[in-house]
């Protein structure tokens, strides 16, 4: 992506170093970063998924970041700036008030959230509890080699996917379809088709940023959508169950929908830049989504 210039946010913590020095490592193989992503995209309140008794603490050495991470940190908070901008300018079109922006927080290894504790292992997460976005930087070095999936508009639709959730807060449809995802049990085949609609909705966010990102700025390089589309394809439900050697497919586990389903939903956000439509992944019957 062309970045160069563009500023960074100020809506940043970086508790890099901070952590319990817990990194994703490489001898996983394919199967280990397929629990990475099923764990990262999983839901978006963590607190039925980790443990909550906080994070531990760690000082007494300073952290050094390797040139690559800093790089991914730079370039991590110029995508969050973009967000800012263009979903201020989205929300101020439609009527819908001051945008709240999101605090992206970088973190190594663990941390505490208003959603419990927060691991490497959990891949980025939104928690709407503190209204923050939360990175393990060591993730986008994780994708291309274990999962083939790379570039930095891949990356950016990580982020972006994470900020629609938040949008989803904003909006009122995440504390909504939390709920009835209480009421049917979320084990249940009715919650998980609720989760899938609601990360088919950020897909699809994901896609409008980066319709207006483009639009506006030109940053979008050749080849980088078909490479954001193909990372939309590998962290679909299905592909995932393949690669972790399910055996067979399990729709009634789905929880963020087919790989045909996230690159649908992205593509469609990102040829329309049309907000409204993210509510159809709401009014669509399941089986056409």
């Amino acid at each position: 992506m062309k970045l160069d210039g563009r500023r960074e946010s100020s809506n940043v913590e970086d508790r890099r170093g901070m952590g319990g020095g817990m990194k994703f490592g490489l001898g996983g193989g394919v199967v280990a970063i397929v629990v990475f992503l099923v764990a990262q995209f999983t839901g978006i309140d963590l607190s039925q998924f980790v443990d909550t008794s906080g994070a531990q603490q760690q000082g007494g050495t300073e952290y050094v970041a390797s040139a690559e991470e800093e790089h991914l940190a730079q370039f991590s908070k110029k995508i969050e700036a973009s967000t800012e901008d263009i979903w201020a300018n989205i929300f101020k079109q439609n009527g819908m008030g001051q945008y709240q922006v999101p605090t992206l927080v970088l973190y190594s290894g663990r941390t505490s959230t208003a959603c419990g504790e927060g691991s490497a292992a959990c891949g980025p997460f939104y928690c709407s509890g503190d209204e923050k976005l939360y990175i393990d930087l060591s993730f986008f070095s994780q994708m291309p080699k274990q999962l083939g999936a790379g570039g930095e508009l891949s990356f950016a639709y990580v982020i972006a996917h994470e900020v629609g959730h938040h949008v989803q807060y904003l909006t009122g449809r995440l504390n909504d379809a939390h709920q009835k995802m209480a009421q049917y049990g979320r084990e249940s085949k009715a919650a998980n088709e609720i989760s899938v609609r609601l990360e088919l909705q950020a897909d699809f966010y994901a896609g409008v940023w980066a319709h207006h990102e483009n639009k506006q700025f030109r940053s979008i390089e050749d080849g980088e959508l078909e490479e954001a589309i193909n990372c939309a394809m590998k962290i679909g439900d299905d592909y995932l169950q393949r690669q972790a050697g399910y055996g067979v497919v399990m729709p009634e586990k789905f929880t963020h929908g087919t790989s045909a389903q996230r690159m649908r939903w992205f593509k469609k956000g990102y040829e329309t830049g049309d907000f409204r439509l993210g509510e159809q992944t709401f009014a669509l019957p399941y089986s056409q989504l």
